[in-house]
């Protein structure tokens, strides 16, 4: 689950400048982190053998959370936000075609020819796991394959940054020329984030910026990277749900995601 830009709340400091409060896990704690990763993975691998015409995103939300819950997870995502009215009511993420990011699973049924981006988040042991990808629904245009593959190669491109010695933004600057030489748009309103005890922590990742600038990497951060991609502009909107977030021209967006820790020659992924 994605940050946004301007976010703050009691666990980390709010955008515009305030230092970021960043923490190097132990290899102790790196451990349970990849616990809760290896279930966030095998939640996709799950789902996406699940993901057909006529499936309806409530189901895939219902098998989400018994896998969660019988390997001994908690669903990170539900009764999460700082709205007590509206705190996100479901155990995973599911978004379709103009919907970026935070789609709430219910009684929609999906069709042949839809791209659906899942994004899952666990807690196990006091630690947190985060991954996405996104699946086609049966055989999908061109255009939406190809959409799909540059940003999975964004997500590879920054993540292959997440070494020690580099900075923050090498991750951006990778992840948004890739997608931009494609002729595609990253999503600037959110973005991904540190992660550890607390789902969202210090830092923001954005998938945009300049390289060399940025935090210096330090072994033991452990980070979320996802690239938000949109077919077209990168503007999006939020939904009158309050969480559902969908692009302003109504064309599709991808989106992964992977939990990494910083190495000193190559990033480790947690989530793969």
């Amino acid at each position: 689950m994605e940050r946004s830009r301007g976010e703050s709340d009691d666990n980390f400091p709010a955008g515009g400048g305030a230092v970021p409060m960043v923490t190097i896990k132990t290899e102790k704690e790196i451990d349970l982190i990849r616990e809760s990763s290896k279930i966030v993975a095998d939640v996709l691998r799950l789902l996406e053998k699940q993901i057909t015409h006529g499936i309806t995103t409530k189901e895939l939300d219902d098998l989400a959370e018994d896998f969660i819950q019988s390997s001994g997870g908690i669903p990170a995502f539900k009764g999460y936000g700082n709205d007590r009215h509206n705190l996100y009511p479901a155990s995973i993420c599911v978004s379709v075609d103009d919907e970026v990011v935070h789609g709430i699973p219910g009684k929609r049924v999906l069709k042949e020819g839809e791209i659906v981006s899942v994004d899952v988040g666990v807690l196990k042991n006091g630690f947190f796991g985060d991954g996405a990808s996104t699946f086609p629904v049966g055989k999908v245009s061109e255009g939406k394959a190809r959409l799909m593959k540059i940003t999975r190669e964004a997500l590879d491109k920054g993540v292959e940054q997440a070494v020690e010695g580099n900075y923050l933004h090498d991750i951006s600057s990778a992840v948004q020329h890739h997608v931009e030489a494609a002729g595609f748009s990253v999503v600037r309103d959110l973005v991904g984030h540190g992660i550890g005890r607390e789902l969202h922590e210090d830092p923001p990742v954005p998938n945009y910026g300049k390289a060399r600038t940025g935090l210096k990497l330090k072994e033991g951060m452990t980070l979320a990277v996802e690239p938000m991609v949109n077919f077209g502009i990168y503007k999006v909107h939020t939904a009158p749900d309050g969480w559902t977030i969908q692009t302003t021209d109504g064309e599709p967006s991808a989106h992964y995601e992977h939990t990494v820790v910083v190495r000193q020659h190559k990033a480790e992924i947690l989530t793969q």
